[in-house]
């Protein structure tokens, strides 16, 4: 398969991470007849750039599709689809475990990625099963409690002292000179792995609107990625509305959809609980904000009131997730959807990484003398 530029059009032979105009590229889409098999990797098998792994996976996929009770409230079939169940905790395994795929394929010793918290921890889980060293830099501000997480796999983890915002550019330049293959945020196996959301909710149902947590982009070209391919496979009769969803502190993407422009500018001051999405210089952005304009979809932005509202409504259905997760159903009150639509909303990762703003419930104290009028 040839990798393309969703920007400027032109096309790659060899395995690239970004178009010489500056922005990322990602493989061209199948649209032939899918193999039909037992996991997700097996069940759309002529979907992927490059044959997966099988027995190095840990088990990634294949995510459950909850139906919740928040739905009655706006008169909608709201469904949400579990990310947080994923072998480190979030979306990104999908992701991580196609490229590893392809870096032991292509012959590398070392991968990395620059992150600070789930995609850290999945390069790093990863790298250990594929046996390749991995190699995650992170800012100078990440906490060692934080980090925990991620050095508990034999990670090589590096603290860098500077701006955070050019890492991401200057880890891909380094990469090539050193032989480390950085998975970063909108590396194109990435995209590709995030299409087996797309392919499981269609399984399930047919959505009217599909609500995701959107960062650097990658997320969302994949699940859109992942529908259009369905699409023009004749796979699903019609696209889903998919709907990007930012946190009010950090939402360059959504400023410059609403103010009609067609690149994204950076946002300066970032504030947010959402950290998860808190890139204000998205890479995939641009591309982002094209895929809304060519297909009538849309950007909403919500605020850190309403995340953690949202986040506390889902942990009383049983579903404890980060902040970031809980944006989709932040997002509920601020869009106008007709009576009974299907709603899918993507809970990206679990809020175990991020228990110091975890909304807690009361804790009782009680003798063991009184315990019965204590129950009562």
């Amino acid at each position: 398969m040839k990798l393309v530029c969703p920007i400027c059009g032109k096309t790659y032979d060899e395995p690239v991470q970004r178009c010489e105009c500056g922005e990322p590229v990602e493989f061209e889409p199948f649209t032939g007849e899918p193999y039909i098999g037992k996991t997700v990797w097996e069940r759309f098998w002529d979907f992927w750039p490059v044959e997966p792994e099988l027995e190095l996976s840990l088990g990634e996929g294949d995510t459950p599709l909850v139906r919740s009770k928040l739905g009655e409230e706006f008169g909608i079939r709201l469904y949400l689809k579990n990310e947080t169940v994923n072998p480190t905790w979030s979306f990104k395994d999908r992701g991580t475990f196609l490229a590893m795929g392809y870096a032991l394929k292509a012959g590398y010793r070392a991968v990395g990625t620059v992150s600070t918290g789930n995609m850290a921890a999945s390069v790093s889980a990863y790298a250990s099963r594929f046996g390749l060293e991995a190699k995650i830099l992170v800012s100078e501000s990440a906490g060692d409690e934080k980090l925990k997480a991620v050095s508990v796999y034999g990670g090589d983890v590096i603290r860098v002292r500077g701006d955070y915002g050019k890492l991401y550019f200057e880890s891909l330049k380094l990469g090539e000179r050193l032989g480390v293959y950085f998975i970063n945020s909108d590396n194109p196996f990435r995209i590709e792995g995030y299409k087996g959301i797309a392919f499981e909710i269609a399984e399930e149902l047919t959505p009217d609107y599909v609500l995701i947590p959107t960062s650097s982009g990658g997320l969302f070209r994949g699940i859109a990625k992942g529908f259009i391919e369905l699409h023009e496979s004749g796979l699903i009769e019609e696209l889903p509305k998919l709907i990007a969803v930012q946190a009010e502190g950090c939402s360059p993407i959504c400023r410059a959809f609403k103010g009609g422009k067609e690149r994204i500018e950076r946002f300066d001051n970032p504030k947010t609980i959402a950290k998860a999405i808190a890139n204000p210089y998205p890479p995939s952005g641009n591309a982002v904000l094209k895929l809304l304009r060519e297909f009538g979809w849309g950007c909403v932005s919500v605020s850190d009131g309403e995340i953690l509202d949202a986040q506390r409504k889902l942990a009383r259905e049983g579903l404890f997730v980060q902040p970031a997760s809980a944006t989709g159903v932040a997002a509920l009150r601020k869009l106008d959807l007709p009576e009974g639509a299907k709603v899918v909303s993507i809970l990206t990762g679990s809020g175990l990484r991020t228990l110091r703003n975890a909304p807690a419930g009361e804790v009782r104290e009680c003798p063991l003398e009184r315990l019965e009028d204590c129950l009562r």
